[in-house]
């Protein structure tokens, strides 16, 4: 029997000794069956679909492909500009480092470089990291970490007690150069007993947005794009989907976003003056690079929450305060961005989140009599 939603009944289905879950439609069936059957034909409220529940696909399958999202509300000023973003948060491990990190580590499969008897080892400073472990957890690699101690404590819990992963800490001081310095080091020591991707230098990095973002990005919008501009952290991001989308129009406008400060608050952007450029990027490949304060992009953490609805983290403000800024030069274009992340690791406990929830009684859980 065919019901509403295109599925059929599922006649092996059998009753609970609770009563039956119900939510749109569908049926969640306890673990704990009894031996008497429903009888047929059962109304649609208590059928079960066919269409299938459990697949055999990878959790990693669900990487790439992301939504594009038109910003509606912010720079409503540049009549002639539309502005979009990448929601990369979508992607499994929930960061647009998750693409590079499979791309590095399936290329170290296919080398021969990556057995299984090594410790995947790199520097991070949270997202690569948390992508790093899952794929490691996935695919059933030990994974060592470094990043500075300063990494919030949700990143290091999703990376060490939820995927397992040992973590090591550098100095806080010297932020995400600090990492790599001492990721190296623990390299040279034993270097067989570890595969290092080396995200900051390795050509799979930004190869992985060139096979995939630019592609994506160019479908997403019909061809339309006229600027692309990303953050730059390994440069993979800005590096790769620049040179994909020139690929398919070699007149589109790419820009690198950076911190205006060298000491600042934007985790996982590099002011590139004062930092170890990564070997990835290219800074003569692209035709500029904005720079954004940090305190605005805190602002624009808030902005993007009341006038979009999109809850981000630090980095992804950032690339909308550089699209905005873009906006401003330009007399007509399409301009898409890439928001890495968004804002419930670790972001929740900063800037406005933090005072929001410390000073707002009214949103505060309520207690159970």
């Amino acid at each position: 029997m065919k019901n509403s939603v295109g599925c059929y009944a599922d006649k092996t289905l059998k009753t609970t000794r609770s009563p039956v879950k119900m939510l749109m439609g569908y049926i969640y069936k306890d673990f704990n069956m009894s031996s008497k059957p429903l009888s047929f034909p059962i109304p649609f409220e208590v059928q079960a679909p066919t269409c299938p529940v459990i697949t055999d696909k990878s959790v990693l399958d669900a990487i790439g492909n992301t939504p594009l999202i038109r910003i509606h509300n912010i720079g409503k000023e540049y009549k002639n500009v539309d502005i979009y973003a990448k929601a990369e948060w979508k992607n499994s491990g929930g960061s647009v480092k998750s693409r590079p990190a499979l791309k590095m580590i399936e290329d170290g499969e296919k080398s021969g470089k990556l057995t299984k008897d090594k410790i995947i080892l790199d520097s991070t400073s949270g997202n690569t990291g948390i992508s790093y472990a899952l794929i490691g957890k996935v695919k059933g690699y030990k994974v060592k970490l470094v990043m500075p101690a300063n990494v919030c404590k949700e990143r290091k819990g999703l990376m060490a007690d939820f995927y397992g992963a040992e973590i090591v800490t550098s100095s806080p001081f010297e932020g995400s150069d600090g990492a790599i310095i001492m990721a190296r080091e623990i390299y040279e020591k034993d270097p067989d007993k570890y595969f290092m991707p080396d995200q900051y230098n390795n050509d799979s990095n930004w190869k992985a947005h060139y096979e995939t973002t630019a592609k994506e990005i160019w479908k997403q919008t019909s061809s339309r794009v006229t600027h692309f501009l990303a953050g730059i952290g390994t440069g993979g991001t800005i590096m790769g989907t620049s040179r994909g989308l020139r690929s398919f129009n070699p007149d589109i406008k790419c820009y690198a976003v950076e911190p205006a400060e060298s000491l600042h608050g934007l985790e996982g952007l590099k002011h590139m003056e004062t930092s170890i450029i990564p070997g990835i990027y290219k800074e003569n490949e692209l035709d500029g690079k904005i720079s954004v304060p940090t305190e605005e992009s805190y602002d624009m953490v808030e902005t993007l929450e009341k006038q979009e609805g999109i809850l981000v983290g630090h980095s992804s403000a950032a690339a909308m305060l550089g699209a905005l800024k873009l906006a401003a030069k330009i007399e007509s274009g399409v301009i898409v961005t890439v928001f890495p992340d968004s804002c419930e690791r670790c972001y929740v406990n900063f800037g406005h989140f933090n005072k929001y929830y410390q000073n707002d009684t009214s949103h505060k859980i309520p207690q159970a009599d």
